[in-house]
């Protein structure tokens, strides 16, 4: 299940030098604004614990883990909507990822040039959100030119149901508020997935701070974004982009202590890629054996036969059952042997809706 994430946020504010410490890949990230200008791709591997234990469990020949995708776009500046800039490459971009996740600067450094001249956290993330809303209201009224005239002339229910929807868009918009804080029924998002919005994408913020302020947790421009992002349902990772790019070049033992050493728990990175792993309402479940142990990323709220097309679609296609144990109870009783014998290897059929951390064998016949 191939999903990604988009890395946003105005000239300078710290992306590329995110995006080099999630890939670990050297893009250019330089102090003049569209230093990014073609999108760079970079496939993450998603921190489980979990995987590590299967791994000594089983003493697989191969050991793979679940990769999500983060996608650094160009900067974006005021007037993006009318192709300022790079906004028409933005725009563009944008549209072909899952999720957003907006950088926005909190941090003071008189050796990096801001954009707009200051640092104000609350206008950087409104001056990215009123060109998506712009972007997405020239969208809803170019249809609704079409759409209403078929409706009139056809009173095709279809078409008279995406003039309402859409014109509720438009209200919305005309007043600065993104789709995605509105409520939507199963028809009416059924209906809005051809538009591909940029406002109904689900979003977190990434609050860039200084090496000393992320020791500390937050400063008073994080906390700025902490309480615009509680305003609209968002989440907020705290992180020192500089600091995750150091931290990136390290072995894991020297991270570890690296980390304990400048008095942090947890890498930013880690939290971020969880963070939006959970937004995107996704969760990992695994197979494992002596030949290969993978974790593989599923959409919360799919069905056995699905999870199962994840790995072919013959299995889908063909499905039979599905034999299912957890994670947490072959992790407490320490052997698949121990976990038939306590009873608790179960036979799922088609209806059955695949949990995180369940392991998985399916058995199917094409």
């Amino acid at each position: 299940m191939s999903l990604k994430a988009g890395i946003v946020g105005l000239p300078n504010v710290g992306k590329s030098t995110l995006f080099n410490a999630i890939t670990k890949q050297n893009i250019l990230a330089a102090n003049y604004p569209f230093a990014t200008i073609e999108p760079n791709v970079g496939v993450v591997f998603v921190p489980d614990s979990r995987l590590n234990f299967l791994a000594d469990l089983y003493k697989p020949k191969s050991i793979v883990p679940t990769t999500f995708e983060f996608t650094d776009i160009a900067g974006l500046v005021k007037g993006a909507s009318l192709g300022e800039g790079l906004g028409n490459k933005f725009l563009a971009h944008i549209r072909e990822v899952d999720a957003i996740v907006e950088v926005v600067r909190c941090f003071d450094d008189a050796n990096i040039t801001h954009v707009t001249g200051r640092v104000d956290p609350i206008n950087d993330i409104e001056i990215i959100n009123i060109e998506l809303v712009l972007a997405d209201l020239d969208v809803v009224n170019n249809r609704l030119v079409k759409i209403e005239k078929k409706a009139i002339a056809t009173k095709e229910k279809m078409a008279q149901m995406e003039v309402e929807v859409l014109k509720k868009c438009k209200i919305n918009l005309e007043n600065n508020i993104p789709l995605r804080r509105l409520n939507f029924t199963k028809d009416e998002l059924s209906i809005l997935k051809n538009f591909n919005f940029l406002t109904l994408k689900p979003i977190i913020y990434v609050a860039n701070v200084s090496e000393e302020a992320v020791v500390v947790g937050d400063n008073n421009y994080s906390r700025q974004v902490k309480n615009y992002a509680e305003a609209e349902g968002a989440g907020v990772i705290v992180m020192c982009s500089k600091l995750e790019a150091e931290l990136a070049g390290l072995e894991d033992s020297d991270r570890a202590l690296f980390l304990k050493d400048v008095g942090i728990t947890n890498s930013g990175l880690d939290k971020l890629i969880f963070a939006t792993y959970n937004l995107l309402g996704l969760a990992t479940f695994f197979t494992a054996g002596v030949d290969e142990v993978r974790a593989w990323t599923f959409k919360t709220g799919m069905k056995a036969p699905e999870c199962a097309g994840i790995i072919h679609s013959d299995m889908e296609r063909g499905f039979i059952k599905a034999e299912v144990m957890s994670f947490d109870d072959l992790y407490e009783l320490g052997s698949e042997l121990k976990v038939k014998e306590a009873g608790k290897l179960r036979i799922e059929g088609k209806e059955y809706i695949i949990r995180d951390g369940d392991i998985c064998y399916f058995r199917f016949n094409v």
